[in-house]
């Protein structure tokens, strides 16, 4: 198969709402990051996000939608009071809602569940393609399963090539995490995949809100997967990734001693005001706060890839506001091998 990988206009939205239609997978930009779309009424369609992305059928899929009034048409009963409230705050972006599963959504894109993750994207060529489809479309993340997610559309074309037909080009993703995950089915509402929007954020609207614990630890035998990023290893590099934590002087100094008793191609990954501590290295800058590297991490960890790091030391941030985001895909990228510096 040829990927194609095109600008948006016109003629080209018109062309992926084409494939969509007949049933194939169109890679698009979001606010968050890129996203692997197909028709999330169409049941063979949906099954070619799974088999493009070598991705279990366990794990479920978001749809996407432009405008609260079609949430019907993929959602039981209707939205509660709170999440009409949620979506008044935060709706168009990067907040991802579940709720009871309409019959209209087939059983694949929920991986089985009786639920069902709504979101409502606010990037322009996002809403363009979906209204130009005139259909819910159903897309995780356009990259390999367990890759790091793309936020741009090279990325995506060095794992989409020659799997899917179409990539839309729409530059760097803004925000660089994906959605947040929020149960509202009941109260308190309960955040199963931190991102963008953040508790503080969400509570500001609800009230009381619940963070899943198996936000920065993996799931427990049996545990059910209501949402994506929470069962696999996710976001990895190639090479081995170790996080450490705990005051600052005392990180950099692990890190430093891991470093150096590793041999082969190594890096450390770092906020750009503590680049000073590790001189003569090979160091990486993850941006000045949190919220830039929730924007470069991805990115980062794709290049680490790029230049054949088989070793990577990262500093941690304090899991609060989008530092919890962060620590979330961090954590899963190194399957949790997090080191306290003070120990």
């Amino acid at each position: 198969m040829i990927t194609k990988m095109s600008a948006p206009c016109a003629a080209s939205m018109k062309e992926a709402a084409q494939l969509i239609n007949q049933g194939e997978v169109v890679a698009f930009p979001t606010e968050t990051v890129y996203g692997l779309g197909a028709d999330a009424t169409n049941e063979e369609a949906v099954k070619k996000i799974f088999i493009a992305k070598g991705r279990p059928g366990d794990n479920p899929l978001i749809v996407h939608i432009t405008s609260v009034d079609q949430i019907q048409t993929v959602i039981r009963g209707e939205m509660p009071v709170w999440a009409k409230k949620l979506a008044d705050a935060y709706w168009p972006g990067p907040l991802t809602m579940i709720f009871d599963k309409g019959d209209r959504i087939p059983s694949c894109v929920t991986a089985g569940l009786d639920s069902v993750a709504v979101r409502i994207p606010s990037h322009k060529d996002a809403r363009n393609l979906i209204d130009a489809a005139q259909k819910p479309i159903a897309a995780p993340s356009a990259n390999l399963s367990g890759r790091p997610s793309p936020t741009t559309a090279r990325h995506v074309f060095d794992d989409m090539n020659g799997r899917i037909p179409m990539i839309i080009d729409g530059g760097e993703s803004d925000v660089g995490l994906e959605s947040t995950v929020l149960d509202v089915r009941s109260l308190p509402v309960k955040v199963l995949r931190p991102g963008g929007i953040t508790p503080k954020m969400i509570a500001d609207i609800v009230g009381e809100v619940e963070v899943a614990g198996s936000v920065m630890r993996p799931l427990k035998e049996g545990e059910t997967v209501l949402s994506p990023g929470m069962k696999y290893k996710h976001y990895a590099p190639e090479g081995s990734l170790v996080i450490v934590k705990g005051n600052q002087k005392k990180v950099a100094e692990a890190i430093l001693n891991m470093y150096d008793a590793t041999e082969g191609e190594k890096c450390i990954l770092a906020l750009e005001g503590n680049l000073k501590n590790y001189p003569g290295k090979n160091v990486f800058s993850l941006g000045k706060d949190p919220k830039e590297m929730a924007h470069r991490l991805f990115d980062a960890l794709r290049e680490m890839d790029a230049r054949g790091v088989s070793a990577i030391f990262s500093e941690a941030v304090d899991a609060e506001g989008i530092g919890l985001a962060v620590m979330n895909r961090l954590g899963r990228a190194a399957a949790f091998h997090i080191v306290d510096a003070g120990e």
